[in-house]
């Protein structure tokens, strides 16, 4: 079975010749939205559309795409508020120490004792570094950089993450 990850959302159209504003999801537009990659359209309760891009470019927050066979901001407009999204065999294998955020999120958490501290629910990405959200076992929340002094060992097959406790940190 397919499993399939957002790389963005349509949020509305631009311009007259078919161009769509997006506001993406992924780590990496400039792979994803490469000009003749293939990218798949989910509006509500159909089946997944193909589409080819035939441009992309940065509009202020946005990422401005056109597709294939769409050039007329008519043939576009119902595509406002779909999802756009890529199957897992289009992921592509990463540097050392570098991952997805699926396979982040949901991760345990513990200390280099072994005590554990909760699960990871969302990645932050404020600037330097990304921050990793821990939803803690007494149900607060703590924020966890994701930097070496930190991050001791992250085991994505097992999902546990081992941390250094710095003081302040929780």
């Amino acid at each position: 079975m397919t499993k399939w990850f957002n790389v963005g959302k349509i949020v509305n159209t631009h311009g007259i010749r078919g161009e769509v504003r997006v506001i993406s999801r992924t780590d990496f537009p400039e792979e994803r939205y490469k000009v003749g990659n293939i990218l798949y359209i989910w509006r509500e309760k159909n089946e997944p559309l193909p589409v080819t891009i035939t441009s992309h470019r940065r509009h202020k927050n946005f990422d401005l795409l056109t597709f294939e066979g769409y050039t007329n901001v008519n043939e576009v407009e119902v595509f406002k508020g779909s999802i756009l999204k890529v199957p897992d065999s289009q992921l592509g294998e990463l540097p050392e120490n570098e991952y997805y955020y699926h396979e982040i999120i949901g991760c345990t958490v513990v200390t280099e004792d072994g005590d554990e501290l909760g699960k990871i629910k969302e990645i932050l990405a404020p600037g330097a570094n990304d921050v990793w959200v821990v939803k803690l076992t007494n149900g607060k929340e703590a924020y966890i950089p994701y930097i070496e002094q930190v991050v001791l060992k992250v085991d994505v097959k097992e999902k546990m993450v081992t941390i250094h406790l710095m003081e302040g940190l929780l």
